[in-house]
């Protein structure tokens, strides 16, 4: 069989996994194993959003679009969930169980008269703000609360976090628990619409903000009670926020020795009650510390029946390698009790007996300023297929601490663990978390809300690589905000997408990248457009596409003036670059952005027609009107009105240079008349004279208009021979239909004024000159024409247009080979 074409029947293949165009079997696809086969590249992930009325389009490559929502794209209007739809997504919501074992679940002692207080004033509508010091048990609290008042409120409970979360952040987040709008995040009218008819019991865990933030989060939401938990060096709230605080203490002695025992499964020796009541003197009640002190008892127990119980994570060190352990050892081992030091402070002593995993998870979390990843992100960090299993040993010594859908170290665990030398290689443990999510969160079966879920890691560790000292942190930095960045906006949490664009562009400009840089101005830009902050999103989109019209990125800068230009229309103000209406330009006139379909057209200078107004006006110099009509007629042409005139001067000018060069070659390359002969002559062709025509009417027949043609100032100087010479600028640049003037000397010292003769339409111009006038009178300065726009004709039954000799050329006026002169 030839070994290219193998047939069906080998390998147990049938004829699906045959392709005759290539010639050559398919890989066959396990359903176990999709990731090991040959895959096609992804596509880039790229997600329409709608923001208030702007359709936000999430581009990953180039940077994201916005624009005005069509008609036909507005999402429908907000729905209530369903209470079955409310418990689905809190239990999604909820921290992840961890493997293993189960974690042993506390009682709630001796808080049964704040439970009570708690749920009277919820029910009456109250807000309640519960303060106590970390470690006291707030989220015990809070749970058993929000149990107790799920059928409260007709919008049931609604759970948030307050860790790192903004005020902007919670309304949003409360929005999105109570109605659902999928990909659609409201913009502040409709959001305030929506909350002030939303009537749910709000239980707030970790809040980090006080004062004025929090009461506009209570004028927000009327229809609300609020369950408030902060710590004691959170601002207090405003003087008329109406919330009633419950201060939370620590439990007495009793309570204390009675939770130390359910943690220990035992009855506590009088050593180790003396112990307990020690440290119930010094940590003052505080149930964190008991959970953990019996952690410590619990790990005394099993070293005291097993002496090598540890040692297969290798931390009895002291014991030698060769030498095993005695039986009678096991028996005999007396551990000592912790000193009072050890169990104020018991994170590093308990870290110390935990599997290596598990001490890998905690240096991860110092590096990450305490943040903890996602178990299913262990063992990849960590090297090994078990870490996940690491999250359940941390959480049942009390290290770990629910924060919204995710673990972060307990109170005052990152402390203890850094002064025990967890953070000695932070920043490269750092990098490599980087690293990690960098390549996770750009793939494209990663959804939105699973990158949202580890928002608070990713931004920890951009933070701890900007500024960095290494090489190459601040590079992975910019890797990692430019992966994450656009699925944090997909998934609307637009506060960690700003921290991540300003981390990446502070990375960026350290990192001299400067593409990377410019796009995350861009993304800054276009944040501040959806949110409403006009001037902060002009500010990034000019400097984006300044530094993208450097790096000749068009497909950037075009989608950088396209939203330019949205601001500026949101704005009311001209488009960035314009002519204003006081005359004065922007800074960068390189950002005018036209209506779509439209290519820009930069504004060009043209010749003045007029001393005191200028025909075209220009961006390199403001025009200065004479009365407030002038100043009117010269305001700012918007929009396309300015780029189809703009364009049109354009052509114009094409025109008329075009005409100039005619007219040089022209003037080169005809014979010059009789030398003899004097300026003061009527010539005509063939020796017929016409008769003459007024001055302003055109060899067409069309009579120009005031405001379309002019005069500037010209003379002739007489030189030794009697023949004038015309000054630069003078003659040279005529259109058709246009006559020319030239003034001569009647006597040496005389002047004369030259009046102008019509020309015949099927030939050469004909030019004339008046009589001289009194020697004694100054001749009055004639106007070279200005370039009209010709009228439209067909081409061929329309004459050339008639050329005009350079009046440089000779004093003598123009002459043809069958030219007649004749002096009047």
């Amino acid at each position: 069989m030839d070994p290219t074409h193998r047939g069906p029947e080998e390998y147990g293949h049938d004829g699906s996994d045959f392709t005759e165009e290539a010639g050559r079997r398919r890989p066959s696809r396990d359903p176990l194993t999709p990731d090991f086969g040959q895959q096609t590249p992804q596509q880039a992930r790229i997600v329409p959003l709608i923001s208030g009325d702007l359709l936000l389009t999430v581009n990953p490559v180039d940077g994201s679009e916005v624009e005005p929502c069509p008609p036909g794209e507005q999402p429908p209007a907000p729905v209530r969930r369903t209470p079955e739809e409310r418990a689905d997504r809190e239990r999604a919501a909820a921290p992840p169980v961890p493997p293993g074992p189960p974690v042993l679940q506390m009682p709630l002692l001796q808080r049964e008269d704040e439970r009570e207080r708690l749920m009277r004033l919820l029910a009456r509508g109250r807000s309640v703000r519960l303060t106590g010091p970390a470690g006291s048990g707030r989220t015990a609290l809070l749970n058993a609360v929000a149990a107790d008042c799920a059928e409260l409120a007709p919008d049931g409970v609604v759970r948030l976090s307050g860790h790192k979360r903004t005020v902007a952040d919670l309304l949003h987040g409360l929005f999105e628990a109570v109605h659902d709008a999928p990909l659609h995040r409201p913009d502040r009218e409709l959001l305030l619409e929506k909350l002030r008819t939303t009537g749910a019991v709000v239980v707030l865990d970790d809040l980090e903000f006080g004062g004025t933030a929090l009461d506009e989060l209570l004028d927000a939401t009327p229809e609300c009670a609020f369950l408030l938990a902060a710590t004691p060096d959170v601002a207090a709230p405003g003087p008329d926020s109406h919330l009633e605080e419950v201060f939370l203490a620590g439990l007495d002695r009793g309570a204390s020795i009675d939770l130390m025992e359910r943690v220990v499964e035992r009855k506590l020796t009088e050593d180790e009650a003396n112990w307990a009541g020690d440290l119930w003197f010094e940590s003052e009640g505080l149930p964190l510390r008991f959970v953990q002190a019996g952690a410590l008892l619990r790990q005394r127990d099993l070293l005291s029946t097993d002496p090598t119980a540890y040692d297969e994570y290798g931390y009895l060190e002291n014991r030698p390698v060769d030498e095993p352990p005695r039986a009678e050892e096991a028996v005999e081992a007396d551990v000592p009790l912790p000193s009072l030091g050890e169990g104020a402070a018991p994170a590093a002593l308990l870290g110390s007996r935990l599997s290596v995993a598990a001490r890998d998870t905690l240096r991860f979390a110092v590096a990450l300023g305490g943040e903890v990843p996602h178990q299913a992100h262990l063992p990849a960090l960590v090297g090994d297929t078990h870490a996940d299993a690491a999250l359940g040993e941390l959480a049942g010594c009390g290290l770990l601490s629910p924060a919204g859908s995710r673990y972060r170290l307990a109170a005052g665990v990152l402390a203890q663990l850094e002064a025990a030398g967890y953070g000695d290689d932070a920043t490269d443990r750092a990098r490599t978390v980087a690293q990690h999510y960098a390549w996770w969160a750009g793939h494209p079966s990663v959804t939105p809300a699973r990158v949202v879920a580890e928002s608070d890691a990713i931004v920890a560790a951009m933070a701890q690589l900007v500024p960095g000292d290494g090489a190459g942190q601040t590079s992975v930095a910019v890797l990692l905000a430019r992966s994450a960045s656009p699925a944090l906006a997909a998934g609307l949490h637009w506060s960690a997408w700003e921290r991540s664009l300003r981390i990446g562009q502070e990375a960026g400009r350290i990192a001299g990248e400067v593409a990377e840089e410019a796009y995350f101005h861009h993304e800054l830009g276009v944040l501040a457009l959806c949110t409403g902050h006009l001037d902060r999103a002009r500010a990034e989109l000019e400097t984006s596409i300044s530094m993208r019209g450097a790096l000749a990125d068009k497909s950037g800068a075009v989608a950088g003036r396209r939203a330019l230009a949205l601001v500026e229309d949101r704005s009311g103000g001209p488009a960035s670059g314009g002519v204003l209406a006081t005359g004065e330009t922007t800074a960068n006139p390189l950002l005018v952005s036209p209506p779509r379909g439209l290519p820009a057209v930069i504004p060009v200078s043209m010749p003045r027609t007029y001393p005191d107004e200028p025909a075209v006006v220009s961006r390199q110099s403001a025009p200065k009107a004479a009365d407030a009509g002038e100043s009117g007629r010269f305001a700012v042409l918007g929009g396309a009105r300015r780029n189809f005139v703009a364009a049109g001067a354009g052509v114009l000018l094409a025109g008329v240079l075009g005409t100039v060069v005619t007219l040089g070659l022209t003037s080169n390359s005809e014979p010059q008349g009789d030398p003899g002969v004097s300026t003061e002559q009527s010539v005509t062709e063939g020796g017929d004279t016409e008769e003459e025509l007024p001055a302003e009417e055109t060899t067409d027949g069309a009579t120009p208009s005031a405001e379309t043609s002019g005069s500037a100032p010209s003379s002739a100087t007489p030189g030794p021979s009697g023949s004038g010479s015309a000054p630069a600028g003078g003659s040279g640049a005529s259109s058709p239909g246009a006559t020319v003037s030239e003034s001569a000397p009647s006597s040496p010292g005389g002047s004369s004024s030259v009046e102008p003769s019509p020309t015949r339409t099927t030939s050469k111009p004909t030019k004339t000159t008046s009589p001289p006038t009194d020697p004694t009178s100054t001749p009055p300065e004639t106007e070279s024409p200005t370039p009209t726009e010709p009228t439209p004709t067909d081409p061929e039954t329309t004459d050339p247009a008639p050329t005009v000799p350079d009046s440089s050329d000779s004093a003598s006026g123009p002459s043809g080979a069958d030219a007649s002169p004749s002096v009047t």
